[in-house]
């Protein structure tokens, strides 16, 4: 499941909306929706995104959040680490190799690391 996946999931299931009637109201098809919600698509269009906030009348903040989680969950990631030093290409190798094996506590404390001030606001209100 990606970020983008399971905010959309938590609004439907606030709303209490299935997913065939969210995905009739987008002109999307329900199994286009579960996908997204599963992480089994890449990154929504911006369309659909708009449409998405504009379904659950989402506003400012949490608007801007969603667009952001949707802009950091493509489920299938490429880290191009051409150009940079011995380090980064093994720290992207280990990663990929290693992620499966991660607890929600390290997976945490690397996005810390890395950038967390996004992970922080988007699971705030989990």
């Amino acid at each position: 499941m990606t970020p983008f996946g399971k905010r959309v999931r938590e609004l439907r299931r606030e709303k209490e909306v299935t997913q065939k009637q969210m995905a009739d109201s987008l002109g999307i098809s329900a199994a286009y929706l579960s996908a997204l919600e599963h992480g089994r698509r890449g990154t929504p269009s911006w369309s659909l995104v708009q449409k998405i906030i504009g379904y659950f009348n989402v506003i400012w903040d949490d608007a801007e959040e969603l667009q952001r989680l949707a802009e950091s969950s493509h489920p299938r990631v490429v880290v191009d680490t051409a150009g940079l030093a011995v380090g980064a290409t093994h720290l992207a190798n280990l990663l990929a190799r290693n992620i499966a094996q991660l607890s929600a506590e390290q997976i945490a404390a690397a996005i810390d690391v890395v950038g967390g001030e996004h992970k922080k606001k988007s699971d705030s209100g989990s």
